[in-house]
């Protein structure tokens, strides 16, 4: 089998690297983002590059800054002509030009390397997020050094990885010269920076996969700027203005006498108040937890009748789900479950929110008694995406799942995976995926449907073993890449991915016979492969060989 190592060797072959994508994380978090870093296609290649620079203290002069990023004064004064001498003194927030090397590592990332020796006790953050002005996340800078921790010692030398990019597509070269990385401040947008770089906004948000509707972005973020000859800076585009400084007027005090009085009744009013604040905070506390408690709605068994058309054959599909609503806003699906799922169910879905997740609506205690929480039947009513299931949507010979879809639909399933693992507290279960419980908004987008029965709980002290999702996930690949259903076992993922196994020749001819014939070859066929060799990866034989669910989300993230 082609090993994993290869699906970024074969993504080298696309010629998109030079559009890339906008992270929002926030330049503090120690969470890995997949878009955390700008993704390029041969290792070892380099370009001339561009970053831009903010001088503050104590980097206020063009001999200081050049200090920080270990190049010669003369260097920048050459790229910023606004500049005299090394020794001038900057205003706060002048923008400078810095010219650096940008190479594509080992793992496919661009970077620009230098060192950083803190001359007190600061922290990572600190030095990514105001040192550097977010040119590095906190979670790239703790990775490249090892960190155990937020914290750094006065003396310790650091290894700073910041952010830039070349261009890798040969089209792209004769109408852009360079990728200048500019770091967001408060204040900032795509049209200010426009017109700062003299570039086009829609460039801007080409060149950054940016949505031109609705371009969000945040303080200590980056965006490439894509320049057309020599970069040089617009100062007469004024920044944001800073806030306006107000101050109140001010009244003489009187000083009076000590007053043992007067002290004691301070003392005790203190006290008060500090009672009084803490049973107003604890007040608060219980409020918020009794809303959260009772967010999910408690719906009446006659509507659930009502809504199922009596429990209507009609409306029930397998699984013990009755589909309902006519309207694409009103669609729901009911779910009848035991109550000892029922349970599992709402304490999961108490804990997420997540837009590649089905939501929970409500829910109804079965029997004559819809307030009885005894009754052996339950049902919960979640939303009904509007175009169903993946496996169903899959089985249609409609065409309407393209290419450029069906790698959205497994970057959102991975995306809702690791929503699931690392950003729901206290979550330990474990998901039985597939195409069955996956559907589909009306923009094609993947939502994960997790009830009851397809959640296993971890016991207390049980190790959390995530290798069998990985699994689940893998053969919804391949189904995703086939258009069929894989039997959810070795044998059936040897035969659907046995030609992975043939040389170079026969196997691009085999996969040509197993992705799914409603393509009609409209598939970049390099992406294809990519995909295949991660779905076998996901379903190795031996747990210790699949990928894990971020090294998934960095493959997936190349290919949108």
């Amino acid at each position: 089998m082609i090993p994993l190592q290869l699906v970024i060797i074969i993504l080298s072959l696309r010629s998109t690297f030079s559009q890339q994508y906008y992270d929002h994380t926030p330049c503090s978090s120690h969470t890995t983002n997949p878009a955390a870093a700008y993704t390029c296609a041969s290792a070892g290649t380099s370009c001339p590059s561009f970053i831009v620079y903010r001088a503050n203290r104590p980097f206020s002069t063009v001999s200081a800054i050049s200090t920080l990023f270990q190049t010669d004064s003369h260097s920048l004064l050459s790229v910023n002509p606004n500049v005299s001498t090394p020794s001038q003194s900057l205003p706060s927030g002048h923008e400078l030009l810095i010219p650096v090397t940008c190479s594509c590592a080992a793992d496919r990332f661009y970077r620009s390397y230098f060192t950083y020796t803190a001359t007190q006790n600061t922290s990572i953050s600190e030095i990514a997020c105001a040192v550097y002005q977010g040119l590095v996340k906190s979670a790239a800078l703790t990775e490249e050094n090892h960190a155990r921790g937020n914290g750094v010692s006065a003396g310790s030398t650091l290894r700073l990885p910041l952010r830039c990019a070349c261009l890798d597509d040969v089209s792209e070269k004769d109408s852009v010269k360079y990728l200048v990385t500019y770091p967001f401040i408060e204040g900032d947008n795509t049209k200010k920076l426009a017109g700062k770089f003299n570039v086009a906004e829609e460039e801007i948000w080409r060149f950054n996969r940016m949505d031109p509707f609705s371009p969000p972005v945040f303080p200590n973020t980056t965006v490439l700027i894509p320049v057309r000859e020599e970069p040089w800076i617009n100062f007469s585009i004024p920044d944001a203005d800073p806030p306006t400084l107000q101050f109140l007027p001010t009244l003489p005090v009187e000083k009076r006498p000590n007053d043992p009085e007067l002290k004691k009744l301070y003392i005790a009013g203190s006290v008060i108040g500090t009672f009084l604040i803490a049973a107003l905070t604890i007040s608060c506390c219980l409020y918020m937890k009794a809303l959260k408690k009772f967010k999910i709605e408690r719906i009446r068994i006659e509507e659930i009748s009502a809504a199922t058309k009596n429990f209507s054959g009609e409306v029930k599909t397998s699984g013990g789900i009755y589909r309902c609503g006519g309207e694409a806003n009103a669609m729901m699906m009911i779910k009848e479950m035991r109550l000892e799922n029922t349970r599992q169910a709402i304490d999961v879905h108490s804990r997420i929110n997540h837009v590649n997740i089905v939501k929970l609506h409500g829910i109804c205690y079965g029997g004559d008694d819809d307030e009885d929480p005894t009754s052996s039947c339950c049902y919960l009513v979640f939303e009904l995406p509007f175009n169903g299931s993946l496996r169903d949507c899959l089985k249609s010979s409609s065409g309407a799942l393209q290419w450029c879809r069906r790698t959205r639909i497994a970057f959102d399933i991975a995306t809702g995976l690791y929503y699931l693992r690392y950003s729901v507290a206290g979550y330990t279960d474990q998901l039985r995926l597939s195409s069955d419980n996956i559907y589909l908004s009306s923009s094609w987008r993947a939502k994960i449907f997790v009830s009851g029965e397809n959640v296993r709980s971890s016991g207390a002290g049980e190790s959390v073993d995530r290798s069998g999702e990985m699994f689940d996930f893998g053969v919804v690949l391949m189904e995703v890449i086939g258009g069929k259903e894989v039997e959810v076992d070795e044998r059936g993922v040897r035969e659907a991915m046995g030609f992975m196994g043939e040389k170079e020749g026969g196997c691009f001819d085999q996969l040509r016979s197993f992705v799914d014939s409603s393509l009609r070859d409209d598939y970049p066929l390099a992406e294809a492969l990519c995909l295949a060799v991660l779905a076998g990866s996901c379903a190795d034989h031996d747990p210790m060989h699949r990928p894990s669910i971020e090294d998934a989300l960095k493959i997936l993230a190349r290919m949108l």
